[in-house]
């Protein structure tokens, strides 16, 4: 696990990885022993737009929607006591990734798995993640981001942890006064 200098506590927890590195299941597990509010930065956009991410690729490009959603993350990460789940390719945005990465309070957390582990848990949604089909240019996409994620303050291999010890491990790691009062 490799963990950022930050000293003082953060005030909101950003989660990155790559599709099925556990943002979504991890994001409201750690808000809920916090308690802090879970925002995934996809829904928030679908929400406010009122169509799905795939109409705003297909209807105003890619560039569009990352415009749509470096915008939607500068705006929540103004919020306290909040845990933000990404989409993967958010982090493929410079400007996303430095406001991520020097935004006071905020502590980004990289849920790294292997090719494998994000095959293994993304069978079955096919249909919804039609790039599972495509392993070249799924594996490319992959390789791209990794060293991406890996510039967050915390990355953390979650191929082997349940979704408990993952979200013990974040806490750990972004609490170590806590820690040292509650060891595991």
């Amino acid at each position: 696990m490799q963990a950022s200098t930050q000293t003082a506590a953060p005030s909101r927890l950003v989660l990155t990885g790559f599709m099925g590195s556990g943002k979504s299941t991890l994001g409201p597990l750690l808000a809920a022993r916090l308690g802090w509010k879970f925002l995934d930065v996809d829904e928030v956009i679908e929400a406010e737009a009122g169509v799905t991410i795939a109409e705003i690729f297909a209807r105003d490009g890619e560039p569009a929607f990352r415009r749509i959603e470096r915008e939607t993350i500068a705006r929540l990460i103004a919020t306290d006591a909040l845990v933000l789940a990404l989409g993967g390719g958010a982090i493929e945005s410079e400007a996303t990734r430095t406001l991520l990465l020097t935004a006071p309070g905020t502590l980004l957390v990289h849920l790294e798995v292997t090719l494998e582990t994000t095959l293994r848990r993304c069978r079955g949604t096919e249909q919804t993640r039609p790039i599972l089909a495509d392993r070249a240019n799924l594996e490319a996409r992959y390789l791209r981001r990794l060293p991406l994620y890996r510039e967050a303050h915390l990355s953390l291999p979650v191929d082997a942890l349940l979704p408990e010890q993952a979200v013990s491990e974040i806490l750990r790691a972004a609490f170590p006064a806590c820690a040292k009062l509650h060891p595991k």
